[in-house]
């Protein structure tokens, strides 16, 4: 479903101020395949996503989605296929619209424009019942403005917009971080039984080691612009932090990698 080839990602080429973000990722990932991916700050997370998104077009390399070569088409052209939930919660979301309206632009991500009426009888129905499972009672204030409701209520409205086109990548860009441990494991749930319905393939940058290991069928980690480590199945199973240390330290040996570990263990 996804896949990377020898992927490079290089600013201010040729100048004392490059940096190479990404060098030379090769990544394919499945329809239906969880993946997490961890790793210090610096060691190209952000830069993945933004290349996979869109964001960022490599300077070498080819990025392909359902086996359609999109390394050239800015995010509003992979839209139908992509959807993406940031780290801040009020990213997602358009505060001075109502819930309503902010399901019903989602509704229409990746289509062609054209004038039509953005929300009615069957659209309501179809957010209420998304809205529903959430346990928030969001179904019942759909013209409530989003700019009023909590953090945690923002990224579960923003869950489910992502939901609603059925996309066939969903990039989850440290979407847990900025909320409480409560609400984290709320919408932790909400995002596994998200990606249980879409059936799609899923990219989680996480910096909780213990959601890591937990969520998803597959793990990378990522340092100085590499993967340096993949585990799947029984061997990721079989992981704890303090293992994923160790793992670590085999691949990569990278120091800021054992701090950010080790913090997270402590």
């Amino acid at each position: 479903m996804l896949s990377l080839h020898d992927v490079h990602l290089t600013f201010n080429a040729g100048s004392s101020a490059e940096v190479r973000a990404l060098r030379g990722v090769t990544l394919e990932i499945p329809a239906g395949q969880f993946v997490t991916v961890v790793g210090s700050n610096g060691a190209g997370k952000s830069s993945l996503m933004k290349i996979v998104a869109g964001e960022e077009r490599p300077t070498r390399g080819r990025v392909q989605i359902a086996g359609r070569d999109v390394t050239r088409l800015p995010v509003h052209r992979r839209a139908r296929d992509v959807a993406r939930v940031f780290d801040d919660p009020r990213a997602g979301t358009l505060p001075e619209l109502s819930i309503e309206d902010n399901l019903a632009l989602a509704l229409c991500r990746g289509r062609r424009r054209r004038l039509r009426f953005a929300s009615g009888r069957a659209r309501r129905e179809l957010m209420r019942e998304r809205l529903t499972p959430l346990g928030l009672g969001l179904d019942a204030r759909l013209h409530d403005l989003a700019g009023l409701l909590s953090a945690g209520q923002r990224q579960s409205l923003t869950m489910v917009m992502a939901g609603l086109r059925d996309p066939r990548l969903l990039l989850l860009d440290e979407h847990l971080a900025a909320l409480d441990p409560g609400t984290q494991a709320r919408v932790l749930d909400l995002t596994i039984a998200l990606v249980r319905r879409l059936g799609c393939a899923t990219l989680m940058v996480t910096h909780n080691m213990e959601h890591a290991i937990e969520v998803g069928d597959r793990l990378l980690v990522m340092s100085q612009g590499q993967v340096i480590a993949d585990v799947s199945g029984a061997d990721k199973a079989s992981l704890s932090p303090e293992r994923l240390v160790e793992t670590i330290v085999a691949a990569g040996d990278v120091a800021s990698d054992r701090m950010l570990i080790g913090e997270a263990v402590a």
